[in-house]
């Protein structure tokens, strides 16, 4: 009896190796699907005319992370605005709405999250290290002399833009938000990636998003813009294209619909995904909305004390 029992212990020997040697690979797999591809910045602030600063703000884990900075020309104590672009951008291709904002009396810090531009490297990222990097730029904008640091707003583009509504549900001195292209939740992204990459849910594609919660340490109800529309302490504008292909239209009704606290606003625009169109055509309703909520300070929603 005793060599059977060696061959079955073998067995679940090989059998338990390749089970682990299955999840190493597709830890490594997702590892890689959560790096975005990194796009060095094709367009400098001195092309548009904009006088900037390049600076490096101490970021997460120790990573630099990199921005540019432009104040309002003498003058000092302006409100500010961080602006955080989407998966795969960096912040030069943000550099479209400085000039309008800057000419409104507006400083702005256009940032490089982690694995973008030229800010520093991880294993991955992911909306809660958009927000963190977030947090780190606001950190650095309220530091600074020409800055009113009561005074500060978001926008963001995309993953951006649920980094911003995440942002603002745990900070008290961010006075706006513009969430332009935001998605309601990741698990329906997660999905639709799936599918348009002929993966099963079931099975393969229910591990996948549950082993992509535990790397990204946050699970998909809990960071999902839709939730965390309800939760901002400050007015929200929602800006989006009504012909967007990679995030429906209706995405941006149902967060209206879940933040609907006098708080939060739509901007229905006919472009698609890409903000550059919002940044520019639309910058008088974006300005108005921001000027508006920046000579106010924000009140505690009923219920959100202890958030």
């Amino acid at each position: 009896m005793l060599p059977a029992v060696d061959t079955v212990l073998t067995g679940l020997a090989l059998g338990l190796a390749g089970l682990w040697g299955l999840r190493a690979a597709a830890h490594a797999l997702i590892l890689k699907g959560l790096r975005a591809p990194r796009v060095t910045a094709s367009t400098l602030p001195e092309a548009l005319g904009l006088v900037a600063q390049a600076v490096s703000i101490a970021g997460p884990n120790g990573k630099t992370l990199f921005a540019w900075f432009v104040p309002v020309s003498g003058a000092s104590k302006t409100p500010a605005v961080l602006v955080m672009h989407g998966w795969g951008a960096n912040a030069g291709m943000m550099l479209p709405s400085v000039a309008p904002l800057v000419d409104a009396g507006l400083a702005v810090l256009l940032l490089d999250a982690r694995c973008h531009g030229a800010s520093g490297d991880e294993t991955f990222t992911s909306l809660p290290r958009f927000a963190q990097d977030i947090d780190a730029g606001l950190d650095w904008l309220a530091r600074q002399a020409q800055v009113d640091a009561d005074r500060l707003a978001l926008i963001g583009h995309s993953v951006g833009a649920g980094a911003a509504l995440l942002s603002a549900t745990r900070r008290d001195d961010i006075r706006a938000v513009v969430s332009i292209s935001a998605f309601a939740h990741p698990y329906e992204v997660m999905r639709r990636l799936l599918a348009a990459n002929h993966i099963p849910y079931f099975g393969i594609g229910w591990y996948v998003l549950r082993h992509v919660q535990r790397v990204i340490g946050a699970r998909f109800d809990d960071i999902a813009p839709i939730r965390s529309v309800t939760r901002v302490r400050c007015p929200v504008l929602l800006v989006h294209g009504e012909d967007d292909d990679m995030v429906p239209f209706d995405d941006a009704l149902r967060l209206l619909a879940a933040g609907q606290n006098g708080r939060v606003q739509l901007l229905a625009l006919p472009g698609r995904h890409d903000p550059t169109e919002a940044l520019q055509t639309e910058s008088p309703q974006l300005l108005a909305f921001l000027i508006s909520s920046l000579g106010r300070r924000p009140q505690t929603p009923a219920g959100a004390a202890g958030d």
